[in-house]
């Protein structure tokens, strides 16, 4: 059985057969597409959010998916260096869910991370589902022309950094399978780990400010969030720039509240190398430029993990021995 990203990689040869449609610079194989305007590149990106798939809705609630549904369009638009503007919004929804109050809690989430972040719902729909929830979140950003950062710029020699700490949302994950309470929640109060683990995966925190320096002072060559895990996505970037890396277990930024782990029966390090869902940042940098990148913006650090190198095979090295990373993040068709 093929798998999702075989079948990504088939229409992407496809349309890039076909002819170029006026205005795009980049089409399918990032993690947006890239429109030419006169000063501005624009950036468009859509996620697709199914129930019991991608969410399920005694695991959340309607505040928490709303944001969500946002902070993973305004990831892809981070990671290609650019600044978020508006968004249009989709959800279809079961007669039985329209007769609550949850469309209108679900747009409060959405609302709230749109300010903080400036952005401008522009449009949408609304329709109903036969017994389950899709939410379609698209959202367009700008660069200035010639800084929309890719994933196929990385040279050997690079330097490979990751922005705040990884294996949270995994842990998180875990701990809903294991029938974590989150209903009670609020948001700005004080947490404990595990609760900090839940919010991980169920309000991850777009790391929008990171993007645009990256993307404004010209610092990355490439760069790609971290949505499938750790391995996939490096292995993404470095399929896209045709290259290799090699990164140190050792300095993985792992998530301090992964001491409640145990709960969730992960390994901390293999939950940072494949857990995914972070939506942290992973971007190269050329060596004369590392002094640069600040420590941290925001409160949130980026760590520098490894190197580009032009083996093309991906490596980790852990105890002064190195072996192969493979790709062991999240798809949706895994191919047997």
């Amino acid at each position: 059985m093929r798998g999702e990203f075989d079948f990504i990689e088939s229409i992407r040869r496809q349309v890039a057969r076909s002819e170029k449609s006026k205005g795009v610079s980049l089409g399918i194989g990032d993690d947006a597409a890239v429109f030419n305007s006169k000063n501005l590149d624009l950036v468009i990106t859509t996620d697709l959010l199914v129930e019991e798939i991608d969410f399920r809705l005694d695991w959340t609630t309607p505040r928490f998916l709303g944001h969500r549904a946002l902070a993973v369009s305004l990831s892809d638009i981070a990671a290609m260096g650019a600044r978020p503007r508006y968004a249009l919004l989709s959800i279809g929804v079961p007669q039985k869910v329209w007769k609550t109050k949850f469309v209108d809690e679900f747009y409060k989430g959405f609302f709230r991370l749109a300010r903080e972040h400036h952005v401008a719902l522009i449009g949408g729909d609304t329709s109903r589902t036969p017994d389950r929830v899709v939410i379609d979140s698209i959202v367009i950003g700008e660069a200035k022309r010639k800084r929309v950062v890719r994933r196929s710029g990385a040279k050997a020699g690079d330097l490979i950094f990751v922005t705040g700490a990884l294996g949270g949302a995994a842990a998180g994950l875990g701990l809903l399978r294991s029938r974590a309470k989150t209903k009670k929640t609020k948001r700005n109060s004080r947490t404990t780990d595990r609760e900090k683990l839940l919010r991980r995966h169920l309000l991850p925190a777009p790391r929008v400010v990171w993007g645009r320096l990256l993307g404004e002072k010209t610092l990355a060559t490439a760069m790609i969030d971290l949505s499938d895990g750790l391995s996939s996505d490096l292995a993404h970037l470095c399929r896209a720039s045709r290259v290799g890396a090699r990164i140190d277990s050792s300095v993985i930024p792992i998530d301090s509240s992964l001491n409640e782990a145990r709960a969730t029966e992960l390994d901390a390090l293999d939950s940072a190398l494949h857990g995914g869902e972070d939506y942290e940042l992973l971007f190269t940098v050329r060596p004369r430029k590392r002094n640069l990148i600040p420590l941290d913006l925001g409160g949130v650090p980026a760590t520098l993990i490894g190197e580009i190198t032009s083996s093309k095979n991906i490596e980790i090295v852990s105890n002064g021995r190195a072996r192969e990373l493979k790709p062991e993040g999240f798809q949706h068709f895994r191919r047997a």
